[in-house]
């Protein structure tokens, strides 16, 4: 699927797009380059999802654990990890299989840890402001 959007105040109906076609995958893999809107679009994610509290970038944390209407989210971002030894260290198998939602930013940290199944979301920016999305399901 591939959806351009004018701006990235239209992410909502992009996140709701997503959640209807997700076909019952919970493992969604996200890849852009810094400031392209992944981490926003997996807070409208959350949202869709039911989650009400604060949605915040686990830079630091490398995981956020959120409660939405009925099942648990977890929200990876990888980028600060040194080595795939690192998401081996902190049990990452335990949250990729719980079937729990899983949000992996910066997935190409880790290829060789990356399941079998999920759906690959690809953010390119057009211009400031649009954004064009790719989304495969693999």
């Amino acid at each position: 699927m591939l959806l351009t959007i004018p701006s990235i105040s239209e992410l909502p109906s992009v996140a709701s797009a997503i959640i209807a076609t997700s076909n019952h995958s919970r493992i969604f893999l996200f890849y852009g380059d810094m400031g392209t809107g992944k981490t926003t679009l997996i807070k409208s994610l959350c949202e869709n999802l039911g989650v009400t509290e604060p949605v915040t970038s686990p830079t630091f944390s490398i995981v956020n654990e959120y409660i939405g209407a009925s099942q648990k989210i977890y929200h990876f971002d990888f980028y600060r990890l040194k080595n795939q030894a690192e998401a081996l260290d902190f049990g990452y198998e335990e949250y990729f299989y719980s079937d729990a939602w899983c949000f992996i930013e910066w997935p190409e940290k880790i290829p060789a840890l990356l399941p079998e199944h999920y759906i690959k979301i690809n953010i390119n920016v057009l211009n400031d402001d649009s954004r064009q999305i790719i989304i495969d399901k693999i």
